[in-house]
Parts: C-alpha cells; sequence; structure tokens
C-alpha cells in the first residue's frame, strides 16, 4: 500500500487547494481554501466561468464600485466553495477577509453573510468551515459563531496559547502551520533542513494534539502548511492533515510501512498540567514566542496582499456598465 493509502486509515486527508481538477484527482475527505489559493485558481481559464458567475451576482450588489467588489469577492469564494463540496464528500474552509483580523464583530458579520451566501446556494452551514486568524479578536468571534452553529477552522496558528485559547472557545478545528514553523526555525539556525524527527512545527503539532486528547477538548487539530512528506509522516494519526496536491502526489507514489505517530490513548497517559488563558495571559504567553509573533503578523499581511491581488485581478470586470 502507498504511504498516503495508509495515511487516510488513521488519519482525516484534506485537499489544500482551490483547483477543482486536484481536489477530484486525490478524493480528500475535506478542502481548505484561502485568498491565497482561490487567486491562483481564479486565474486559470478553466474556472473561468466562475469567476463571471460571482462578477455577474456582485453588479446587482449595489451602487458603489467597492461594494460590488466585496459581494463579487465573497460570492466567488462561496462558488468555489459549493463546487468544491459537489465533489467532496465533507467540509469546505472559507476564509474570512485576513483585514478583519483584528476586528471581532466585523468578523462575525462576514462569516454570518459567507454562511447566508452558502445556505443560498443549497449548502447546509453543517458542511462549511469559517477559517479565521487565530488572533484574541478571530478566537473570541469564533467562540460567539459556534454558540449560533456556525463552524470555525481557526487558521495562522503558530504558538501554544493560540491552542489553548481555541480550545477553551469551543471552536470546532484549528489549523497549525508546520511548514511555515519549520521555515523560521530553518532560517533562525542558518541551516539548509532540519531532520522531521527535530522538526520544531511538527513538535509544535504534537504538542497540541496531545494536550487536547489529555484534556478531552473536542476541538480537532489539522496540521497545515507543510514542506516535504517526512513532516507528514511524523503526524500520522493527527486528527487531519491537510495537504497541496504535489505533496498527496508525492506521498500516493510511496511504498512502505507507516507507523502512527499520534494517538490519542497515548496522549492520554502524559503528564500536561491544564492551563486557563484571559485576555493579558493569552497575550503574554504568545508573546514569548517570537517565532509564533513573527508568523502571524507575516501571515495576516500575507493573505491580505492576496485578497487585494485577487480584488485587482476581478475588479477590472467588476467596473464594467452592466450588460456589458
Amino acid at each position: 500500500m502507498s504511504i498516503l493509502s495508509q495515511l487516510r486509515e488513521m488519519t482525516v486527508v484534506v485537499a489544500d487547494t482551490g483547483d477543482l481538477n486536484s481536489i477530484a484527482a486525490h478524493t480528500p475527505r475535506d478542502a481548505t481554501t484561502n485568498p491565497s489559493l482561490i487567486y491562483k485558481a481564479a486565474q486559470m481559464d478553466e474556472y473561468r466561468e466562475l469567476v463571471e458567475e460571482s462578477v455577474a451576482f456582485g453588479k446587482q450588489a449595489g451602487d458603489s464600485q467597492e461594494s460590488r467588489l466585496e459581494a463579487t469577492l465573497d460570492k466567488l469564494f462561496v462558488t468555489f466553495g459549493s463546487r468544491i463540496l459537489d465533489i467532496v464528500p465533507g467540509r469546505v474552509s472559507t476564509e474570512v477577509d485576513a483585514r478583519l483580523s483584528f476586528d471581532t464583530q466585523a468578523s462575525i458579520e462576514k462569516a454570518r453573510h459567507l454562511i447566508d451566501l452558502y445556505q443560498q446556494a443549497g449548502i447546509d452551514r453543517e458542511r462549511v468551515l469559517i477559517k479565521l486568524a487565530s488572533t484574541w479578536e478571530g478566537i473570541r468571534a469564533a467562540e460567539q459563531l459556534e454558540r449560533e452553529g456556525i463552524h470555525c477552522n481557526l487558521t495562522l496558528l503558530f504558538s501554544f496559547a493560540q491552542a489553548v485559547a481555541c480550545a477553551e472557545a469551543g471552536v470546532t478545528l484549528i489549523s497549525p502551520f508546520v511548514g511555515r514553523i519549520y521555515d523560521w526555525y530553518k532560517a533562525s539556525r542558518g541551516v539548509d533542513d532540519i531532520p522531521a524527527s527535530e522538526d520544531p512545527g511538527v513538535e509544535s503539532v504534537t504538542r497540541i494534539y496531545n494536550y487536547y486528547k489529555r484534556h478531552g477538548y473536542k476541538t480537532e487539530v489539522m496540521g497545515a502548511s507543510f514542506r516535504k512528506t517526512e513532516q507528514i509522516v511524523g503526524l500520522a494519526g493527527c486528527d487531519l492533515l491537510t495537504i497541496s496536491p504535489d505533496l498527496l502526489e508525492a506521498l500516493d507514489s510511496q511504498d512502505g510501512d507507516l507507523r502512527r505517530a499520534l494517538d490519542p490513548a497515548s496522549a492520554a497517559s502524559i503528564d500536561s498540567e491544564k492551563l486557563h488563558l484571559d485576555e493579558s495571559s493569552f497575550r503574554w504567553l504568545h508573546n514569548q514566542d517570537a517565532m509564533a509573533v513573527e508568523k502571524l503578523g507575516e501571515g495576516i499581511r500575507k493573505f491580505a496582499q492576496d485578497a487585494d491581488k485577487l480584488a485587482q485581478f476581478v475588479s477590472k470586470i467588476v467596473t464594467q456598465p452592466v450588460g456589458a
């Protein structure tokens, strides 16, 4: 059996892409998207009709160019998400604008709007995860949304403080970023590689997974942002892993015996103090992790930049007169 086939027996495999063809080829249960992935997919000729469908919707959404553009982008995310749900049997993650990462109420309102668009498209809210940055404000938004039955995926997660706060808020799922943690430490140490057995990204997810299982949290852990297959193998058994198409192909072409690395039974016996974080203790604990502080800010800026690129891509079409 391939490594990928064995992985599917112990972990839910999620496709980390907006490319519908890639998703169909690898038959994951779930799929995740973000502005960067949607921007890349929207430029492909084969998805031109999805862009045009969203633009047509946006042109009817308001009198100002700004309101039409915002409506178009929201619809574009939901249109791609809806098409993805025609392929996968599970859930799709759709991201709230990263520029709202420090505004709890605006994040809540945007999430509600995205869910409304999905429901107008005939998609049950149980099949959608709203992605929010793991800032204090984003976590608070997720806490409120979960109470309303809107399930959330907390992304850009780099520190243990973020993971603890997400679990206490009762969010459905978190996405700790393995590869970006690895990138930071590789640059910090001035090395070309870090073995998977010593990989700080793998160690971070392992610690979070064991903490959640040890203390009975229902929040799912989905390792994300991988740079190499060894990182994925090192997290075999994690609740979910979201993997790019190129790494899915690499895992599918590899044979060998895959050992389960993470297991809830083993985690239950680990000595671990349960933490409770208010805002000040969260900010202090997160601030103690220089990598997490840097990568969270960088990640928010990068997603915002890609959202701007996507907006520029569709704005020329949006600003054309209706019927043009």
